[in-house]
């Protein structure tokens, strides 16, 4: 009996850590978004302009995709119990930094210091997953914590500018930052009583870097992540001006559809996972399980080329929603797959490889984009690419990794000839 009651409480502590690293990931997003939230009111009081507004944005992500070099490797040296709060103080500090940044270039330091002080949660959180979870829960539980970023691209709009009309736009960088500060010391206080493994940080160690560049499961995974990523960033970045380019939005309008798209894409997230686990408790193998849930999620997005044809905003923000419905679950498959089929040792290396690949993607489209639409060409080109990254992410995978099977300690699977 008391051995049962220990078994709950330890399974308990494991979905409360979930909770917190949920928290961790719409923290994450509110201290990214909130520059963009609060951007008009920002540049009135600091006189920036639209390019100086840009430049701040290319500054965040680019150091974003450079960190991701880097954060993997700390992540794995930190272990699961350290990365994650380490992350969430490094960049909760920053993200209060402009709100005492006064020039442009103070606040170009700041974005900076924010962009890779963020790439840390990413694979801090895989890899807290992984130690957390079984093989038959963790792909609901990635599945569930993927979809946060979702529920603060909902908040965010709704919720700072109240804040920021209530205290100023300044006070309220440092009254989101200092919510992480709190959410560290929470963590410290739950996590010391759950079964994460106490790690202790390790040496370095060069031969784990060769060795995920060596494996071909790191390159089928980063291909993979690198073309669906892609998707992503370019809905982030230009779905707001694709509403408004074909139908004429308001900004008042434009809340309520990016809330549907964003509000589809959660819920794809959190049903992929789900959907996952049951197959794998219906004796599913795992090469099935994540192929086919792909190759689902791949064809899901093929009607989004429709979206600019549609008569009503309505439709398109179906489409749109369905297609990051769509990314969230493929998302979701990758990251379950790296805890599947890496060593535990390098899985922040290689998620932290992988969304590096996946941000050079993203700064890629975004760019031609610009140039497509500046070309007249309109959204029919980008969707069109958009329809078709996804199966060809899945081709990528099974090029390099034909069957997923669970990893061994040190194994190494070495590159195809191709």
């Amino acid at each position: 009996m008391a051995q049962s009651e220990n078994v709950q409480a330890a399974s308990g502590r494991r979905w409360l850590l979930l909770a917190f690293l949920i928290g961790a990931g719409i923290l994450n997003y509110v201290d990214r978004q909130i520059i963009a939230i609060l951007k008009p009111v920002i540049e009135k009081d600091l006189g920036w302009t639209d390019a100086d507004y840009g430049t701040l944005a290319a500054l965040f992500q680019f150091s974003a995709a450079v960190a991701f070099a880097f954060t993997g490797w700390i992540v794995d040296k930190l272990g699961a119990r350290l990365a994650t709060p380490v992350g969430v103080a490094a960049w909760s500090i920053a993200a209060m930094a402009h709100g005492v940044a006064i020039t442009f270039g103070q606040f170009s330091l700041a974005r900076v210091a924010l962009g890779a002080t963020e790439s840390m949660g990413t694979p801090a959180g895989i890899k807290a997953l992984r130690a957390l979870f079984s093989d038959r829960m963790r792909s609901l539980a990635v599945g569930i914590s993927n979809g946060a970023p979702n529920f603060g691209a909902i908040v965010t709009p709704l919720l700072l500018p109240l804040l920021a009309a209530a205290v100023g736009w300044r006070a309220s960088f440092v009254i989101v930052g200092a919510a992480g500060l709190v959410w560290v010391a929470a963590w410290f206080a739950v996590s010391r009583k759950a079964d994460l493994p106490h790690e202790k940080p390790q040496a370095s160690d060069k031969g784990q870097t060769l060795a995920m560049l060596k494996d071909r499961r790191t390159w089928g995974l980063a291909g993979a992540k690198a073309l669906s990523d892609q998707v992503w960033w370019l809905m982030l970045f230009w779905a707001p001006d694709f509403f408004h380019r074909v139908f004429d939005l308001t900004m008042a309008q434009l809340g309520p559809a990016l809330a549907g798209v964003y509000g589809m894409a959660a819920l794809g997230s959190v049903f992929a996972g789900w959907i996952g686990a049951r197959l794998l408790d219906k004796g599913w193998s795992l090469n099935a399980v994540r192929k086919s849930s792909m190759l689902v999620c791949a064809l899901l997005v093929l009607p989004v080329p429709l979206a600019v044809l549609a008569q009503n905003h309505w439709v398109a923000v179906g489409l749109l929603g369905l297609t990051l419905a769509a990314h969230q679950g493929f998302s979701v498959n990758i990251f379950a797959t790296i805890t599947d089929v890496i060593p535990a040792k390098r899985i922040g290396a290689v998620t932290s490889f992988g969304a590096l690949c996946g941000n050079f993607a993203g700064m890629g489209i975004v760019f031609l984009a610009g140039k497509i639409l500046t070309a007249g060409l309109g959204y029919l080109p980008l969707l069109s690419i958009a329809a078709a990254s996804y199966l060809l992410a899945l081709a990528w995978l099974q090029l390099w990794l034909p069957r997923l099977t669970p990893a061994e300690d040190d194994d190494i699977v070495p590159a195809p000839s191709l």
